[in-house]
């Protein structure tokens, strides 16, 4: 058994130039009835074997660099092509217009489960009903394996409504977790301007801000 490690009550100082975020983890044990998406939708979603890392990882920042994804970016070549290439990884791109806008990354590697690794859409996408779609499509393609569970998790970092879209697509959630990263704006993996809803905190106490 691994030994949790418990936190205080109260507030934990956190290392100059790292982040910490709630991560709350969700979970749904049964396919639930999918919402409704529009009937006119013009995207198509583009199954992606064995993704190029380069591919993957240029989708993933245009997707991701604004709630401060990085956890793939840091990651060895090697590490990353191992799950590209693995079959129980989907990879999949919301297509529209020509481009790829979306991501979508459905983890089948723990038996009986499915994790929705990655999630969302370019900025352009956001508020058009695509983030509906993709879910919608997202549910059919996870619960179409013999699984018993389908589960994801976000954080504070995320897009503000992302905690409450999962909920509304049915799924639970069950544990929180806290999470400390460095600032990847202040390492230069992230540009300054990236998720402006978090501050920038460049000195521990009583320092410069921005």
């Amino acid at each position: 058994m691994v030994a949790l490690m418990m936190l205080n009550a109260g507030y934990s100082d956190i290392p100059e130039g790292k982040l910490a975020s709630v991560v709350t983890c969700l979970e749904m044990r049964a396919r639930p009835e999918l919402k409704v998406e529009r009937a006119d939708s013009p995207w198509r979603l583009r199954p992606v074997p064995q993704a190029p890392p380069n591919w993957y990882r240029e989708l993933y920042r245009r997707v991701g660099i604004e709630w401060l994804w990085t956890s793939r970016l840091v990651m060895p070549e090697a590490d990353l092509a191992a799950i590209l290439n693995n079959p129980a990884v989907e990879i999949h791109a919301l297509a529209w217009d020509g481009r790829d806008e979306g991501l979508l990354e459905l983890d089948f590697r723990e038996p009986g489960q499915c994790e929705l690794a990655f999630f969302g859409l370019t900025k352009g996408l956001l508020g058009r009903g695509a983030g509906r779609w993709l879910m919608n499509r997202a549910i059919e393609r996870a619960w179409a394996r013999p699984i018993e569970r389908f589960w994801v998790h976000t954080c504070t970092l995320d897009h503000p409504d992302a905690l409450g879209f999962y909920r509304r697509s049915g799924f639970v959630p069950y544990e929180r977790r806290v999470e400390v990263m460095d600032d990847p704006r202040l390492t230069g993996l992230a540009p300054r301007t990236a998720a402006p809803h978090v501050p920038i905190i460049e000195t521990a106490r009583f320092g410069r801000q921005s």
